[in-house]
């Protein structure tokens, strides 16, 4: 069935119809308790949902903040912003599994 609606209410249908629906991990964490849901499958490579960060080219976009792009990166990237994801939760369970790899980059 299309809603129209977002994640919240589709999965508030899904609870009241007693169907089946796709989600993202933090809307279900968050509204679990207020469901008659449980999870059937999780961990399927095939809906593996990547994030990504990439700085404008500041030849191309002279006016961005190409270091404050080029810093936020290399923490997001990081030891410490890998840490900083991993403990991101709700209910003590991680919403996101940090997976970058460190790349050593001159610095312009």
């Amino acid at each position: 069935r299309a809603i129209g609606q977002g994640m919240e209410q589709a999965l508030q249908m899904a609870s009241e119809v007693q169907g089946y629906t796709l989600t993202d991990r933090g809307t279900w964490l968050a509204l679990r308790r207020k469901l008659d849901l449980v999870v059937v499958s999780e961990g399927d490579e095939r809906l593996f949902n990547p994030y990504g960060v990439i700085a404008v080219n500041p030849a191309r976009y002279p006016d961005v903040n190409y270091r404050g792009a080029m810093a936020l990166i290399d923490w997001l990237t990081g030891t410490r912003g890998q840490q900083a994801i991993a403990s991101f939760k709700i209910d003590d369970e991680p919403l996101f599994v940090p997976t970058a790899v460190q790349v050593h980059r001159a610095k312009p």
